[in-house]
């Protein structure tokens, strides 16, 4: 996951939401130290955390939460949950970087490999430097 905290350092320098985080803030934390990061899951983390925690719940989303993010992300979240994280995306204008769990299947994201880890992108905005 290394990697997917250097790419998202290296395009994105400003709001960025992690969705679905639940306890896993490794990402989050790293990339904090350089950017306005906010974690959101549908029910608050047993394990403490420092980061910005909102509960909200993709599936019917405060929007206000998101908007002026320039990337919404989720690592490892549930197949059925993508469709309304990107539309999420989709309606704040923000990309949307989903790292699959295994070897689930995006019909309409572009497939990326970053230093050897893979996911998938929509890109709703204009990146910093866009190298796909």
């Amino acid at each position: 996951m290394d990697a997917i905290a250097d790419y998202i350092l290296e395009n994105y320098g400003g709001k960025v939401v992690e969705v679905c985080v639940g306890n896993y803030f490794k990402v989050a934390e790293r990339i904090a130290e350089k950017l306005d990061v906010v974690c959101v899951d549908w029910r608050r983390p047993v394990k403490k955390t420092k980061l910005k925690f909102i509960v909200d719940d993709v599936m019917d989303p405060n929007l206000s939460i998101y908007e002026n993010s320039e990337l919404i992300y989720s690592l490892r979240p549930p197949l059925e949950l993508y469709y309304y994280i990107v539309k999420i995306s989709k309606a704040v204008k923000a990309d949307c970087l989903i790292r699959p769990f295994g070897n689930e299947f995006s019909n309409d994201g572009k497939l990326v490999n970053y230093k050897g880890e893979r996911f998938y992108m929509w890109f709703n905005r204009v990146l910093k430097t866009n190298k796909y």
